[in-house]
């Protein structure tokens, strides 16, 4: 009864969170709770978790993190917010945690180069798995998290949300798809914040409650410095691929949804740290790159210092048609029309303050993204009760993670890159199809499509 309750009265205000799930609700509320389990207790992990915990009956039965105090205190959290009261059991170690074999669901949130090992375990373990972008920080490790999906028959959702973001959702809906921009053969992409590292402070020992060298991992050891942990390891291609890795994917992927694009024919990139030279960061910041479609270019930018050509839209996406353009972000979108009958069309992202109180006091919570988060929980988990493919399905994660990774390669090697994703080689360039899969440093083992 407290289950039924909990979706007759938790969700019945939101009538967007409820449109295509109620069934999918209702089964949820009248058969066993989901045992959920999260790996990475850090920001972003408590994000995606409490938007579960809103829109679901489901009980957190584990959390695992390398940092003893940031896992306590999120099992602290955790206990206040669910319905049991229950606190989850805690683990330094994910491999203890999927051992038990006893989760329905798994979310990853760790640093982008522990994304793929916990998530093809998982899926070993039977578990559904919510992951978040970037799926990988190489392509090797995306094609075997797509093997490891499909053969183990398991429903993979990636964090890129901005396929779930309401007021996209309804962009798409009724300007894309309906043809009023006409043909769009120009799409840009971009990025305008200043969100890169910018001091330097010295490396010294990390502290007693952080196992830095399980959090390293596969990835190469480096001298600690308190930039890495937490939330400031994207300053380093180390654990991440940049800011492509981390705001581009988002862009990208919505084009790609929006206009239902595949892989890239080519890829090239060029940029560098030409501003902000004294930062111990080792990430660009200033670069563009450029994503060919048949019949569409899709162009990226990012700089990390002056300012954006709009304000309005400081990072976002923009489809150039013969009809019209229409601008897009996680905050609004604006359809502006060339000529004929057709009116501009502008709308704000819808807050849901009022149905989740919680999101005005939640520390760190990006309030306009709560609303997207908790769609894409519900359409993984319809995705789980129909044993279907969710809306950011893991092969499309991986195409849109690989085609970052291909641009920082292309950067790096100062030429363009054709990927071949049925024979998994940048077609003419052997030392390009080398970087495909990044060292692991021992005693970790890089995850290949034929082991998994």
């Amino acid at each position: 009864m407290q289950r039924r309750h909990f979706l007759s009265n938790g969700l019945a205000a939101s009538s967007v969170l409820l449109a295509g799930h109620q069934a999918t609700l209702a089964a949820l509320a009248d058969g066993p709770a989901k045992r959920v389990g999260l790996i990475g207790t850090g920001w972003y992990g408590k994000c995606d978790l409490f938007r579960l915990l809103q829109v679901a009956p489901v009980e957190v039965v584990s959390l695992c993190d390398v940092d003893s105090k940031m896992v306590s205190a999120a099992a602290d959290m955790v206990a206040e917010r669910q319905a049991s009261k229950k606190k989850p059991r805690t683990y330094s170690d994910y491999r203890k945690l999927l051992a038990e074999k006893d989760l329905d669901i798994v979310l990853i949130a760790t640093p982008d180069h522990w994304h793929a090992l916990p998530m093809i375990e998982a899926v070993k373990a039977g578990a559904d798995v919510y992951v978040q972008k970037p799926i990988s920080v190489d392509i090797v490790e995306g094609q075997a998290m797509v093997a490891a999906a499909r053969k183990y028959g398991r429903v993979v959702q990636v964090g890129t949300q901005r396929r779930s973001t309401p007021h996209l959702m309804e962009a798409k809906k009724n300007i894309v798809d309906t043809g009023m921009l006409g043909k769009i053969s120009h799409a840009e992409v971009y990025c305008y914040y200043h969100m890169r590292a910018k001091d330097n402070p010295p490396d010294e020992r990390p502290p007693e409650n952080f196992d830095y060298e399980m959090w390293t991992g596969p990835a190469p050891m480096r001298p600690y410095n308190r930039l890495v942990h937490p939330r400031s390891w994207r300053a380093f291609m180390e654990y991440s691929n940049g800011i492509l890795g981390d705001m581009c994917i988002h862009m990208l992927d919505t084009v790609r949804w929006m206009l239902n694009l595949g892989w890239p024919t080519r890829v090239s990139s060029l940029g560098g740290i030409y501003v902000d030279k004294n930062s111990k960061a080792n990430i660009t910041d200033t670069q563009t790159a450029t994503f060919e479609f048949p019949e569409l270019n899709v162009i990226w930018t990012h700089r990390t210092w002056g300012d954006p050509p709009d304000p309005a839209y400081p990072w976002g996406a923009t489809l150039y048609g013969e009809k019209g353009t229409l601008k897009m972000s996680v905050m609004s979108y604006d359809f502006i029309p060339r000529g004929g009958d057709a009116k501009p069309i502008h709308k704000d992202v819808a807050y849901e303050l009022d149905q989740y109180p919680v999101d005005k006091t939640e520390k760190d919570l990006e309030q306009h993204v709560a609303p997207a988060i908790r769609v894409h929980m519900l359409d993984f988990l319809k995705a789980i009760a129909d044993r279907s493919k969710p809306v950011a399905d893991i092969e499309q994660g991986h195409i849109s993670t690989a085609a970052c990774v291909l641009a920082n390669m292309s950067m790096k090697l100062g030429r363009s890159m054709s990927y071949d994703a049925t024979k998994g080689i940048v077609t003419g360039d052997e030392e390009a199809t080398r970087l495909l899969r990044r060292p692991y440093r021992e005693p970790w083992v890089h995850p290949e499509v034929a082991t998994v």
